[in-house]
């Protein structure tokens, strides 16, 4: 759910950064890009890339048949028809 969209009240408090110039003419390319305002953007942004990070810090416990199961499936070579189609896929970077 965006960060602004919430059925309680919202309270708030102000964030002052510092960014480079050419950092900043960057999000305000992207911001205007996507219709947004510039606050609107960077708090979105933050919001996702915070919920990202705690999200890659989340512990998942199983038991052993599972790990060496999950092991396993780790070192076979990749295959299939979903496998094929992104090989032959065009690379914009080799164009």
């Amino acid at each position: 759910m965006p960060y602004h969209q919430t059925t309680q009240p919202i309270s708030s408090r102000a964030l002052n950064l510092r960014v480079r110039n050419d950092v900043r003419t960057l999000i305000d390319k992207a911001a205007k890009a996507q219709g947004k305002t510039l606050a609107d953007f960077m708090i979105e942004a933050a919001h996702r890339a915070a919920e990202e990070s705690l999200l890659d810090q989340t512990l998942v416990r199983v038991d052993q048949k599972t790990y060496n199961h999950f092991l396993n499936v780790l070192d076979e070579p990749p295959s299939g028809e979903g496998f094929e189609r992104l090989m032959a896929a065009r690379k914009p970077w080799n164009e």
